[in-house]
């Protein structure tokens, strides 16, 4: 628990400059941070079954970078979809299975994965860019919705926890834990927004959306502990002491962003 508390300043201290900073400081640390989730995401699959080629994984970390930079200096909340960088996606990855012509080293399950997991990564991040630029107070409110209901889950859990959420996915989860985890999230959360983002938005929407978003964090991260029980991984990497990867830390708000930016017209 200490390693796991020290590293967790330590990550605060070092995120905040980028966060007040924002502009192309922090959309190289998105990038950044993209690519090594996106590392973590081939080495579990490649050491579950087998690694991609390598300059196929170089044109998977170069076009995710492609798609986290797109549009990410924007000031205006509105994303625009690049259509030919989504083509040229497609076609990098797909066409190679002609000309590598062996299924064994490369083939349209590699393909697919490689398609999905860029443009998950990309997207992602690249929104994580979007929203910071647009107006800081908005992603503080995202990491309150993901960092308080994560914390306040496992504390919640670990007091009174009884009764398993996901046994299969995330044995130590509880229901207790979730319940908890949403009810201090939503009412930090909110406390926020309405204090610094928006205090004409009715409070009950605010509320509703938040405890929504809660749950969705919540969502991600199962589906992320899901790809890990599937590969048969404890972590994505060991690169944080404590909290394993990169993906570890990010998997609620990568949900929680993705999720946001569908709701961002009511609140």
């Amino acid at each position: 628990m200490t390693k796991r508390v020290v590293s967790a300043i330590i990550m605060v201290l070092l995120f905040i400059p980028f966060l007040v900073i924002g502009g192309t400081p922090f959309i190289i640390l998105m990038s950044v941070l993209g690519v090594l989730g996106l590392y973590e995401l081939l080495k579990i699959r490649g050491e579950a079954k087998k690694k991609f080629p390598v300059f196929m994984r170089v044109i998977a970390y170069l076009m995710t970078v492609f798609l986290i930079v797109n549009n990410a200096g924007s000031i205006d909340l509105q994303y625009d979809i690049d259509y030919r960088l989504i083509s040229a996606i497609i076609f990098l990855f797909l066409v190679p299975m002609v000309f590598i012509n062996n299924n064994k080293k490369y083939n349209l399950n590699d393909a697919l994965f490689l398609v999905g997991s860029v443009v998950f990564i990309g997207l992602s991040f690249n929104l994580l860019s979007v929203i910071r630029n647009f107006n800081v107070a908005y992603f503080i409110y995202l990491l309150l919705i993901t960092t308080m209901t994560d914390s306040f889950a496992l504390f919640t859990g670990m007091l009174i926890g009884k009764h398993k959420l996901a046994p299969e996915i995330s044995p130590k989860k509880t229901i207790e834990g979730a319940i908890g985890g949403s009810l201090m999230g939503t009412i930090i959360a909110t406390a926020f927004y309405v204090t610094v983002i928006n205090s004409n938005v009715p409070l009950v929407f605010v509320i509703l959306i938040t405890l929504a978003l809660t749950a969705v964090g919540q969502v991600g991260d199962l589906a992320f502990s899901a790809i890990k029980r599937y590969y048969g991984q404890k972590d994505f990497s060991d690169l944080i002491p404590g909290h394993g990867g990169i993906l570890d830390r990010f998997d609620s708000l990568v949900f929680v962003v993705l999720a946001f930016i569908l709701v961002l017209g009511i609140i």
